[in-house]
């Protein structure tokens, strides 16, 4: 909930926003935001009329604990990404002479992390399950606030064939541009979650080319 404090003069009018990106599109919100890391927010204060003298002071407190997790910033509309999850609390201030006259604030929540890589995948051009990826984002076991990533994929001889750091990409079943056949291969994933978590995934995968039903519900 933003709070507002009663300033005991008309030293500025202030109405702090916050706009970030979510799902694909931009948000606008000036209580709350929710999101995953790592999470860019662009903060405006909004402010009109600053009396001569007076500054503006963004504070971001995190999980409570104003000190070590504090951070400031003195620009009138910062840009922050946020990396950690919890709840970061977001105050604008408004400063007359070293004393605070006025403020606002914004909560920023970042959830906890998730990862899950499928077991197979089906390189076989029908746009479906083609890319050896993380779960999808936003789909049930999809990945969250995954803020490092870098993941492997060997054959059962133990050779690399491929290895990739965007979560958001994925193995295509092939090597030097050739599709490899059908089988077992192995991936090996190293992350890192936005809450401390370390992920270090190791599992077979399955690469059939053939439509099956099974296959396809692989990503799900």
């Amino acid at each position: 909930m933003a709070m507002v404090m009663a300033a005991t003069a008309a030293w500025a009018t202030i109405n702090p926003k916050a706009y970030y990106t979510k799902d694909g599109e931009e948000v606008v919100d000036s209580v709350a935001v929710t999101g995953e890391a790592p999470l860019l927010v662009r903060f405006e204060a909004n402010a009109s009329d600053l009396e001569a003298g007076s500054t503006l002071e963004w504070r971001f407190v995190h999980n409570g604990v104003d000190g070590q997790n504090t951070y400031v910033r003195y620009e009138e509309n910062p840009e922050h990404t946020f990396t950690e999850s919890g709840l970061t609390r977001v105050t604008l201030i408004v400063r007359y002479q070293e004393e605070v006259v006025d403020s606002a604030s914004i909560n920023v929540t970042i959830s906890e992390s998730h990862l899950e890589m499928p077991n197979a995948f089906s390189p076989n051009g029908d746009g479906h399950n083609d890319i050896y990826r993380a779960k999808p984002h936003g789909k049930t076991g999809g990945y969250k606030s995954i803020v490092e990533f870098h993941a492997y994929i060997f054959n059962r001889w133990g050779q690399k064939l491929y290895e990739w750091t965007n979560i958001d990409e994925g193995w295509d079943g092939t090597y030097n541009g050739s599709p490899v056949k059908d089988g077992v291969y192995f991936v090996l994933v190293n992350a890192r979650g936005a809450d401390g978590k370390e992920y270090n995934i190791r599992r077979d995968v399955n690469l059939i080319r053939r439509h099956n039903d099974d296959t396809n519900n692989s990503e799900q």
